[in-house]
């Protein structure tokens, strides 16, 4: 197993862990964008904790604010926060509230939970850095639900028009969403060839491949004139074939059953990690 493979398992297994021991929460969400946030962390983006009050640094915004349980395993393994911080997660006094807030968790660059605001935000700060000739690159994971808002496509169709062609957006399209089926409750049609109209460089990608991820990313990157918007193809609890298959993954209380299947990937993760993962 090389670095960026184990670093995507560590951030699956402690993403299950924080959930399991909380006893409820965001699975399929979380899961579904663990592949994208280890290239993001792992691959791609200058974010260190030291450098993270300098003003040339990338951004990353989760604007799935749902998907926090990820990011916050992903910031405990790049050291911006202690593991054993992991075990609050959305308990009374904690520093890692269900959603990220900037103001509670090192590493967080935008409070987010309102969908459509986590891209607008990454959009302005996009826009920021072209002015002020700071060639730092704004990243931003969004999802398929969350496209239903009509401010995300505002703000799509700004970053086109200023050609913020430093900004990436990362669609997790895991076809589902709070109540259901996305291409049941609003049909995103192709999001490709959306994106592609609205002006942006776009491709889609599986969404369990780091490398494909990787290489997409990279491809975008040199575009010098258009934002990036690259489709993930993900599945609601990816990396989990039980919650996969389970129809409503999008918010679990486990039931005893539920509780064994995770255990048990839990388990498989600890076996293949072994020896890479603190404790």
């Amino acid at each position: 197993m090389d670095a960026l493979e184990l670093f995507r398992d560590q951030i699956r297994l402690w993403t299950l862990k924080q959930l399991c021991h909380l006893g409820f929460g965001h699975y399929g969400g979380s899961l579904s964008i663990v592949e994208a946030l280890a290239v993001l962390y792992e691959k791609v983006m200058k974010i260190t904790p030291d450098n993270f009050h300098d003003e040339k640094r990338d951004r990353f915004i989760l604007s799935k604010g749902h998907g926090g349980p990820a990011l916050y395993a992903t910031l405990a393994l790049k050291g911006f926060i202690p593991f054993g911080m992991l075990y609050t997660l959305n308990q009374n006094g904690t520093r890692l509230p269900s959603h990220p807030d900037r103001n509670l968790t090192p590493g967080v660059e935008m409070t987010t939970g309102s969908l459509g605001q986590g891209i607008s935000v990454a959009v302005g700060v996009a826009l920021s850095h072209k002015l002020s000739g700071i060639p730092a690159y704004t990243y931003t994971i969004v999802g398929d639900g969350e496209l239903n808002e009509g401010q995300c496509w505002e703000a799509i169709q700004f970053a086109a028009h200023h050609q913020l062609h430093r900004f990436v957006v990362l669609v997790d399209d895991n076809k589902k969403q709070l109540d259901g089926w996305t291409k049941d409750i609003v049909n995103p049609r192709d999001f490709v060839e959306k994106f592609k109209s609205f002006g942006f460089w776009s491709r889609r990608v599986d969404g369990s491949s780091l490398a494909e991820i990787e290489e997409a990313i990279e491809e975008g990157k040199k575009q010098t004139e258009m934002p990036v918007a690259i489709i993930l193809d993900t599945k609601k609890g990816q990396g989990v074939p039980y919650l996969e298959a389970k129809e409503d993954n999008h918010h679990i209380r486990p039931t005893e059953e539920d509780k064994r299947a995770i255990e048990a990937a839990i388990q498989e993760l600890e076996r293949k990690c072994a020896g890479g993962v603190a404790q």
